[in-house]
Protein backbone atom coordinates (compact mmCIF):
# COMPACT_ATOMS: atom_id res chain seq x y z
CA UNK A 1 0.00 0.00 0.00
CA UNK A 2 1.31 3.16 -1.22
CA UNK A 3 1.21 5.84 1.24
CA UNK A 4 2.92 8.23 3.63
CA UNK A 5 3.31 6.39 6.80
CA UNK A 6 6.69 6.32 7.37
CA UNK A 7 9.99 8.76 8.23
CA UNK A 8 11.38 9.34 4.89
CA UNK A 9 15.43 9.50 4.20
CA UNK A 10 14.57 11.64 1.88
CA UNK A 11 13.57 14.17 4.65
CA UNK A 12 17.34 14.74 5.89
CA UNK A 13 19.19 17.83 4.96
CA UNK A 14 23.01 17.70 4.50
CA UNK A 15 25.49 19.81 3.37
CA UNK A 16 25.92 20.30 -0.18
CA UNK A 17 30.05 19.56 -0.07
CA UNK A 18 29.08 16.23 1.63
CA UNK A 19 26.48 15.16 -0.96
CA UNK A 20 28.31 15.81 -3.73
CA UNK A 21 30.70 13.72 -2.57
CA UNK A 22 28.75 10.84 -1.82
CA UNK A 23 27.37 11.10 -5.21
CA UNK A 24 30.92 11.01 -6.87
CA UNK A 25 31.79 8.02 -4.23
CA UNK A 26 28.56 5.97 -5.30
CA UNK A 27 28.96 6.91 -9.04
CA UNK A 28 32.29 5.26 -8.71
CA UNK A 29 30.82 2.27 -6.49
CA UNK A 30 28.06 1.43 -9.30
CA UNK A 31 30.56 2.10 -12.52
CA UNK A 32 32.41 -1.13 -10.83
CA UNK A 33 29.81 -3.10 -9.95
CA UNK A 34 28.06 -2.23 -13.60
CA UNK A 35 24.65 -1.00 -12.42
CA UNK A 36 24.72 2.90 -13.50
CA UNK A 37 21.92 3.22 -15.29
CA UNK A 38 20.09 6.59 -16.56
CA UNK A 39 16.79 7.12 -14.78
CA UNK A 40 14.56 8.67 -17.08
CA UNK A 41 10.74 9.72 -17.02
CA UNK A 42 9.50 8.20 -20.25
CA UNK A 43 10.01 4.50 -21.62
CA UNK A 44 12.69 4.31 -23.86
CA UNK A 45 12.44 3.91 -27.41
CA UNK A 46 15.00 1.97 -28.16
CA UNK A 47 15.92 -1.10 -26.41
CA UNK A 48 17.88 0.17 -23.34
CA UNK A 49 20.65 -2.20 -21.39
CA UNK A 50 19.63 -4.52 -19.08
CA UNK A 51 20.53 -2.76 -16.24
CA UNK A 52 18.91 0.39 -17.12
CA UNK A 53 15.39 -1.88 -17.52
CA UNK A 54 15.76 -3.93 -14.85
CA UNK A 55 17.28 -2.84 -11.42
CA UNK A 56 15.56 -0.65 -9.37
CA UNK A 57 17.41 0.82 -5.68
CA UNK A 58 15.84 0.48 -2.76
CA UNK A 59 16.65 1.45 0.71
CA UNK A 60 16.21 -1.41 3.19
CA UNK A 61 15.70 -1.30 6.75
CA UNK A 62 15.38 2.44 7.62
CA UNK A 63 12.68 2.29 9.93
CA UNK A 64 15.43 0.65 12.39
CA UNK A 65 17.38 3.92 12.35
CA UNK A 66 20.33 1.63 12.48
CA UNK A 67 23.65 1.75 14.04
CA UNK A 68 24.68 -1.62 12.93
CA UNK A 69 24.18 -3.99 10.87
CA UNK A 70 25.18 -7.61 10.16
CA UNK A 71 26.12 -9.00 6.55
CA UNK A 72 26.31 -12.85 5.92
CA UNK A 73 26.79 -15.18 2.97
CA UNK A 74 24.60 -17.78 2.36
CA UNK A 75 25.44 -21.31 1.99
CA UNK A 76 27.30 -21.74 -1.60
CA UNK A 77 27.18 -18.18 -1.94
CA UNK A 78 30.47 -16.01 -1.61
CA UNK A 79 30.06 -12.17 -0.92
CA UNK A 80 33.28 -9.86 -1.78
CA UNK A 81 32.90 -6.85 -0.06
CA UNK A 82 35.05 -4.18 -0.58
CA UNK A 83 35.84 -0.91 1.04
CA UNK A 84 38.05 1.62 -0.57
CA UNK A 85 41.00 0.36 -1.90
CA UNK A 86 40.43 -2.92 0.58
CA UNK A 87 38.78 -5.95 -0.08
CA UNK A 88 37.45 -9.50 1.95
CA UNK A 89 35.82 -11.95 0.67
CA UNK A 90 32.73 -13.51 3.20
CA UNK A 91 32.33 -17.44 1.99
CA UNK A 92 30.79 -20.13 4.45
CA UNK A 93 33.83 -22.58 3.31
CA UNK A 94 36.06 -20.05 4.44
CA UNK A 95 34.60 -20.11 8.18
CA UNK A 96 34.24 -16.49 7.94
CA UNK A 97 30.38 -15.80 6.81
CA UNK A 98 29.52 -12.96 8.80
CA UNK A 99 30.72 -9.19 9.18
CA UNK A 100 29.41 -6.73 10.86
CA UNK A 101 29.26 -3.30 10.60
CA UNK A 102 29.20 -0.19 12.77
CA UNK A 103 28.98 3.35 12.55
CA UNK A 104 31.13 6.01 14.73
CA UNK A 105 31.25 8.83 13.67
CA UNK A 106 30.26 9.07 10.67
CA UNK A 107 32.99 6.43 9.87
CA UNK A 108 31.72 2.92 8.39
CA UNK A 109 33.69 0.34 10.41
CA UNK A 110 33.52 -3.34 9.63
CA UNK A 111 34.98 -6.62 11.04
CA UNK A 112 34.82 -10.09 9.71
CA UNK A 113 36.95 -12.75 11.38
CA UNK A 114 40.34 -11.35 12.35
CA UNK A 115 40.16 -8.43 9.22
CA UNK A 116 38.99 -4.77 10.51
CA UNK A 117 38.38 -2.19 7.49
CA UNK A 118 37.51 1.56 7.65
CA UNK A 119 35.91 3.41 5.15
CA UNK A 120 33.32 5.91 4.27
CA UNK A 121 31.23 3.48 1.96
CA UNK A 122 30.70 -0.15 1.41
CA UNK A 123 29.98 -2.18 -1.75
CA UNK A 124 29.18 -5.80 -1.57
CA UNK A 125 28.40 -8.32 -4.38
CA UNK A 126 29.02 -11.55 -5.71
CA UNK A 127 32.91 -12.38 -6.95
CA UNK A 128 32.35 -11.15 -10.22
CA UNK A 129 30.54 -8.37 -8.97
CA UNK A 130 27.55 -10.05 -10.04
CA UNK A 131 23.97 -9.71 -8.31
CA UNK A 132 23.89 -12.75 -5.32
CA UNK A 133 21.99 -13.72 -2.79
CA UNK A 134 22.97 -12.18 0.96
CA UNK A 135 21.39 -11.15 4.31
CA UNK A 136 21.10 -7.96 5.99
CA UNK A 137 20.48 -7.66 9.66
CA UNK A 138 20.16 -4.91 12.18
CA UNK A 139 21.29 -7.28 14.94
CA UNK A 140 18.49 -7.90 17.91
CA UNK A 141 15.80 -6.54 15.46
CA UNK A 142 15.65 -8.22 11.89
CA UNK A 143 17.23 -10.17 9.14
CA UNK A 144 16.31 -10.53 5.63
CA UNK A 145 17.47 -12.17 2.81
CA UNK A 146 17.72 -10.53 -0.43
CA UNK A 147 18.94 -11.22 -4.11
CA UNK A 148 20.76 -8.23 -5.59
CA UNK A 149 24.02 -5.99 -4.92
CA UNK A 150 24.14 -3.76 -1.46
CA UNK A 151 25.63 -0.67 -1.02
CA UNK A 152 26.09 0.71 2.99
CA UNK A 153 26.59 4.88 3.53
CA UNK A 154 26.52 6.74 6.60
CA UNK A 155 23.65 9.24 6.60
CA UNK A 156 22.68 11.95 9.69
CA UNK A 157 23.73 9.73 11.84
CA UNK A 158 23.04 6.36 11.16
CA UNK A 159 23.86 3.59 8.26
CA UNK A 160 21.59 3.20 5.26
CA UNK A 161 21.77 0.24 3.16
CA UNK A 162 20.63 0.51 -0.56
CA UNK A 163 20.09 -3.29 -2.26
CA UNK A 164 20.52 -3.19 -6.05
CA UNK A 165 17.93 -6.17 -7.55
CA UNK A 166 16.54 -6.56 -10.70
CA UNK A 167 13.00 -4.94 -11.20
CA UNK A 168 11.33 -8.36 -11.28
CA UNK A 169 12.64 -9.93 -7.74
CA UNK A 170 11.34 -6.33 -6.57
CA UNK A 171 8.02 -6.97 -7.86
CA UNK A 172 7.61 -10.88 -6.53
CA UNK A 173 9.20 -9.61 -2.99
CA UNK A 174 6.69 -6.60 -3.05
CA UNK A 175 3.77 -9.08 -4.36
CA UNK A 176 4.71 -11.73 -1.56
CA UNK A 177 4.97 -9.09 1.34
CA UNK A 178 1.40 -7.08 0.24
CA UNK A 179 -0.73 -10.54 -0.37
CA UNK A 180 -1.94 -13.08 1.48
CA UNK A 181 -1.73 -16.75 1.49
CA UNK A 182 -5.01 -17.45 0.12
CA UNK A 183 -5.07 -14.92 -3.07
CA UNK A 184 -6.27 -16.19 -6.03
CA UNK A 185 -3.74 -16.39 -8.61
CA UNK A 186 -5.53 -13.77 -10.80
CA UNK A 187 -5.57 -11.15 -8.10
CA UNK A 188 -1.72 -11.33 -7.96
CA UNK A 189 -1.30 -11.09 -11.22
CA UNK A 190 -3.55 -7.38 -10.60
CA UNK A 191 -0.98 -7.16 -7.81
CA UNK A 192 2.00 -7.67 -9.79
CA UNK A 193 1.24 -5.98 -13.09
CA UNK A 194 0.31 -1.97 -10.09
CA UNK A 195 3.50 -2.86 -8.22
CA UNK A 196 5.19 -3.16 -11.62
CA UNK A 197 3.76 0.20 -12.78
CA UNK A 198 4.29 1.88 -9.64
CA UNK A 199 8.43 0.59 -9.88
CA UNK A 200 8.40 1.77 -13.28
CA UNK A 201 6.29 5.48 -13.06
CA UNK A 202 6.85 6.14 -9.38
CA UNK A 203 10.54 7.23 -8.73
CA UNK A 204 11.59 10.12 -7.04
CA UNK A 205 9.88 9.48 -3.38
CA UNK A 206 13.60 9.79 -1.83
CA UNK A 207 17.41 11.40 -2.85
CA UNK A 208 19.51 8.70 -3.04
CA UNK A 209 17.25 5.94 -3.91
CA UNK A 210 14.67 5.06 -6.00
CA UNK A 211 12.27 3.67 -3.04
CA UNK A 212 11.51 2.65 0.24
CA UNK A 213 10.97 -1.11 1.57
CA UNK A 214 8.00 0.24 3.84
CA UNK A 215 4.45 1.56 2.97
CA UNK A 216 5.33 4.89 2.34
CA UNK A 217 6.54 3.63 -1.39
CA UNK A 218 5.94 -0.31 -1.40
CA UNK A 219 5.98 -2.49 1.48
CA UNK A 220 8.76 -5.24 0.65
CA UNK A 221 10.40 -8.51 1.89
CA UNK A 222 12.09 -11.12 1.11
CA UNK A 223 11.60 -13.04 -2.79
CA UNK A 224 9.80 -15.83 -2.93
CA UNK A 225 10.66 -19.04 -3.82
CA UNK A 226 10.27 -19.73 -7.90
CA UNK A 227 7.12 -21.76 -7.77
CA UNK A 228 5.45 -19.76 -4.98
CA UNK A 229 2.11 -18.56 -6.17
CA UNK A 230 3.53 -14.92 -5.87
CA UNK A 231 6.34 -15.52 -8.33
CA UNK A 232 4.12 -17.59 -10.40
CA UNK A 233 1.85 -14.30 -10.96
CA UNK A 234 4.92 -12.02 -11.45
CA UNK A 235 6.44 -14.22 -13.86
CA UNK A 236 2.92 -14.12 -15.99
CA UNK A 237 2.98 -10.47 -16.22
CA UNK A 238 6.12 -9.94 -16.85
CA UNK A 239 6.79 -6.53 -18.21
CA UNK A 240 3.07 -5.55 -18.20
CA UNK A 241 2.25 -2.10 -16.75
CA UNK A 242 -1.21 0.12 -16.41
CA UNK A 243 -0.99 3.04 -18.11
CA UNK A 244 -3.06 6.25 -18.94
CA UNK A 245 -3.42 7.85 -22.58
CA UNK A 246 -0.72 5.77 -23.44
CA UNK A 247 2.07 6.53 -20.37
CA UNK A 248 2.64 4.59 -17.85
CA UNK A 249 1.55 5.75 -14.42
CA UNK A 250 2.32 5.13 -10.71
CA UNK A 251 -0.66 2.92 -9.56
CA UNK A 252 -1.85 3.60 -5.94
CA UNK A 253 -3.55 0.50 -4.07
CA UNK A 254 -5.02 -0.14 -0.73
CA UNK A 255 -6.27 -3.05 1.45
CA UNK A 256 -9.78 -2.21 1.77
CA UNK A 257 -11.82 0.43 0.10
CA UNK A 258 -14.77 0.39 2.41
CA UNK A 259 -17.52 -0.35 -0.36
CA UNK A 260 -16.51 2.60 -2.61
CA UNK A 261 -12.60 3.61 -3.75
CA UNK A 262 -11.87 7.26 -2.76
CA UNK A 263 -9.90 9.85 -5.53
CA UNK A 264 -6.84 12.04 -4.21
CA UNK A 265 -8.75 15.00 -4.78
CA UNK A 266 -11.86 13.92 -2.09
CA UNK A 267 -8.72 13.06 0.52
CA UNK A 268 -7.34 16.80 -0.32
CA UNK A 269 -3.83 14.85 -1.90
CA UNK A 270 -2.53 16.56 -5.28
CA UNK A 271 -3.51 15.21 -8.39
CA UNK A 272 -1.48 12.28 -9.74
CA UNK A 273 -1.56 11.58 -13.99
CA UNK A 274 -4.08 9.43 -13.44
CA UNK A 275 -7.45 10.81 -12.27
CA UNK A 276 -8.48 7.67 -10.06
CA UNK A 277 -12.35 7.44 -10.80
CA UNK A 278 -14.48 6.70 -8.09
CA UNK A 279 -15.43 2.53 -8.52
CA UNK A 280 -17.83 0.55 -6.52
CA UNK A 281 -16.38 -2.42 -4.44
CA UNK A 282 -19.41 -4.91 -3.52
CA UNK A 283 -17.52 -6.98 -1.59
CA UNK A 284 -15.79 -4.51 1.00
CA UNK A 285 -19.69 -2.95 0.91
CA UNK A 286 -21.09 -6.24 2.11
CA UNK A 287 -18.01 -7.27 4.00
CA UNK A 288 -16.55 -3.96 5.46
CA UNK A 289 -13.59 -4.01 8.01
CA UNK A 290 -14.98 -1.77 10.88
CA UNK A 291 -12.62 -0.22 13.64
CA UNK A 292 -12.95 1.90 16.35
CA UNK A 293 -10.23 3.80 18.63
CA UNK A 294 -10.45 6.70 21.29
CA UNK A 295 -7.88 9.85 21.27
CA UNK A 296 -7.82 13.00 23.37
CA UNK A 297 -9.85 15.54 22.44
CA UNK A 298 -6.60 17.66 21.51
CA UNK A 299 -5.59 15.12 19.20
CA UNK A 300 -8.54 15.40 17.25
CA UNK A 301 -8.18 18.85 16.42
CA UNK A 302 -6.54 18.80 13.72
CA UNK A 303 -7.98 15.14 12.65
CA UNK A 304 -9.80 15.57 9.23
CA UNK A 305 -11.29 12.34 7.65
CA UNK A 306 -11.41 14.36 3.95
CA UNK A 307 -7.45 14.78 4.57
CA UNK A 308 -4.88 12.26 4.14
CA UNK A 309 -2.34 14.43 5.61
CA UNK A 310 -4.07 14.81 8.69
CA UNK A 311 -4.62 11.25 9.50
CA UNK A 312 -0.96 10.22 8.86
CA UNK A 313 0.74 13.37 10.91
CA UNK A 314 -2.24 11.96 13.77
CA UNK A 315 -1.47 8.02 13.15
CA UNK A 316 2.91 8.75 13.63
CA UNK A 317 1.70 10.00 17.00
CA UNK A 318 -0.19 7.43 17.94
CA UNK A 319 0.33 4.23 16.17
CA UNK A 320 -0.75 3.18 13.06
CA UNK A 321 -3.94 0.44 14.18
CA UNK A 322 -5.02 3.85 15.70
CA UNK A 323 -6.67 5.17 12.56
CA UNK A 324 -6.30 3.16 9.99
CA UNK A 325 -8.31 4.78 7.15
CA UNK A 326 -10.06 7.98 6.15
CA UNK A 327 -13.80 6.49 6.49
CA UNK A 328 -14.71 7.44 9.94
CA UNK A 329 -16.83 9.14 12.12
CA UNK A 330 -16.13 10.93 15.55
CA UNK A 331 -18.08 11.19 18.48
CA UNK A 332 -17.35 13.17 21.69
CA UNK A 333 -17.63 11.31 25.19
CA UNK A 334 -16.75 12.17 28.31
CA UNK A 335 -12.96 12.43 28.49
CA UNK A 336 -11.78 11.41 24.46
CA UNK A 337 -12.89 11.36 21.31
CA UNK A 338 -14.49 7.80 19.70
CA UNK A 339 -13.62 7.04 16.28
CA UNK A 340 -15.76 4.34 14.75
CA UNK A 341 -14.37 3.60 10.42
CA UNK A 342 -14.34 1.18 8.30
CA UNK A 343 -11.88 -0.12 5.69
CA UNK A 344 -8.01 -0.22 5.91
CA UNK A 345 -5.83 2.50 3.88
CA UNK A 346 -6.42 5.63 1.83
CA UNK A 347 -9.01 3.79 -0.60
CA UNK A 348 -7.18 4.77 -3.53
CA UNK A 349 -6.95 2.50 -6.93
CA UNK A 350 -7.26 -0.88 -6.69
CA UNK A 351 -8.98 -2.24 -3.69
CA UNK A 352 -6.90 -6.10 -2.65
CA UNK A 353 -10.30 -7.52 -0.73
CA UNK A 354 -12.16 -6.83 -3.40
CA UNK A 355 -10.08 -7.82 -6.10
CA UNK A 356 -9.32 -11.23 -4.26
CA UNK A 357 -13.11 -11.39 -4.01
CA UNK A 358 -13.47 -10.16 -7.64
CA UNK A 359 -10.55 -13.46 -8.61
CA UNK A 360 -12.56 -15.74 -6.24
CA UNK A 361 -15.68 -15.41 -8.48
CA UNK A 362 -13.87 -15.92 -12.02
CA UNK A 363 -12.67 -12.44 -12.75
CA UNK A 364 -8.78 -12.75 -14.67
CA UNK A 365 -6.21 -9.77 -13.82
CA UNK A 366 -7.78 -7.53 -16.44
CA UNK A 367 -11.02 -7.20 -15.59
CA UNK A 368 -9.68 -6.32 -12.45
CA UNK A 369 -7.77 -4.11 -13.08
CA UNK A 370 -10.20 -2.86 -15.59
CA UNK A 371 -12.63 -2.65 -12.89
CA UNK A 372 -10.45 -0.17 -10.06
CA UNK A 373 -8.48 1.66 -13.05
CA UNK A 374 -11.05 2.63 -15.32
CA UNK A 375 -10.06 3.94 -18.77
CA UNK A 376 -6.51 2.18 -18.80
CA UNK A 377 -4.89 -0.39 -20.24
CA UNK A 378 -2.45 -2.68 -19.96
CA UNK A 379 0.60 -2.59 -21.94
CA UNK A 380 3.93 -4.63 -22.19
CA UNK A 381 7.41 -2.21 -21.83
CA UNK A 382 9.41 -5.78 -22.04
CA UNK A 383 10.41 -6.58 -25.65
CA UNK A 384 10.85 -10.48 -24.57
CA UNK A 385 6.80 -10.33 -22.78
CA UNK A 386 6.08 -8.11 -26.65
CA UNK A 387 6.83 -11.23 -29.00
CA UNK A 388 5.17 -14.07 -26.52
Amino acid sequence: MIDDRHWRMSDVVRPSRMRESRIVLRTAILIVLGLLAPCTSTLPQVAPSRASVASVRIGVLGLFHPQQFAISALPGHALMIRAGDEHLVLEASSGVHTASVTLSKGEIILHAGTRTMRAWALAVAGRANEPTDFVLAVPGKIARRYRGTLEIYSSAGQLLALVVMEREIAVASIVAAESTADTPLEALKAQAVATRSYLIAGRGRHHDFDFCDSTHCQFLREPPASDAAAARAVAATRGMVLAYKSEPFAAMYTRSCSGRTRTPSELDLSDPNYPYYPVECRYCREHPVRWSSRISAQDAISLRSSSEASRLRAARRLGWNTIPSNEFVMKNETDHILLEGTGQGHGIGLCQAGAKAMAADGADFRQILGHYYPNTSVVSIDPVSASR
